[in-house]
């Protein structure tokens, strides 16, 4: 293990995803710390781990002392601190690591808060919102969102076999796990062939799969 790695995650959480996937792209080897995010009434809500993160929510990375908080956060520490690591999560001049942050932040500040756990659970507990309307909530802002982020990738000279070249970097590590939500609500990805491409070239890569949720120690057991 690098120097001390515990990655606290959920299987399932899709920001805890990103990172798994950034540790892999890195070469960095790390312990799973699972937080389950609905047993015992979420395991992010217990005193101990509210102590680490007051926000009580996945990822958080710890490396030695030090505790690193949100997806994006922690994978730009993750580059910056082992510079010469793996794959580079961001490409060499401002104006491409603009472009590739601006596709990472679409997932990360506008999509996912929407669908958020949380969210979902404020809906139910505080209005009654009834499941189906709160699974349409979040297909609808996914499709806003997806439907963005295709317009901004398709026909891009900077997009190659990724979302920025043909290296895997920033914001592929947050598309591959808003397309594994989208898919857990029931939306069809290949309504954006340029992401559905992209992200079958992500897949065929070990980092990715390595990373999937159900590749992980926590995940459910598959039955029989």
């Amino acid at each position: 293990m690098d120097e001390g790695l515990h990655l606290y995650s959920y299987w399932r959480s899709s920001a805890a995803y990103r990172v798994r996937i950034a540790l892999a792209l890195k070469g960095l080897a790390y312990e799973t710390v699972p937080v389950h995010l609905l047993k015992d009434g979420g395991q992010q809500h217990a005193p101990d781990y509210a102590a680490l993160n007051p926000q009580k929510l996945v990822p958080l990375l710890a490396h030695g002392r030090r505790a690193v908080r949100q997806s994006l956060a922690i994978m730009e520490y993750l580059e910056e601190v082992w510079p010469e690591r793996g794959t580079p999560l961001l490409p060499d001049t401002a104006r491409e690591r603009g472009r590739v942050r601006g596709l990472a932040l679409l997932v990360a500040c506008d999509i996912h808060p929407l669908n958020n756990l949380r969210v979902l659970r404020f809906f139910e507990d505080q209005w009654n919102v009834p499941q189906a309307e709160r699974d349409e909530w979040v297909r609808h802002w996914i499709v806003e969102g997806l439907a963005a982020f295709e317009a901004l990738v398709d026909d891009d000279p900077a997009t190659g076999a990724f979302c920025h070249g043909d290296a895997p970097g920033l914001a592929d590590c947050c598309l591959v796990p808003q397309l594994f939500n989208a898919r857990r609500f029931g939306l069809d990805p290949a309504q954006w062939p340029t992401l559905a491409r992209i992200e079958q070239a992500c897949l065929a890569l070990p980092a990715f799969r390595a990373a999937a949720p159900e590749a992980q120690p926590d995940a459910p057991a598959k039955s029989a």
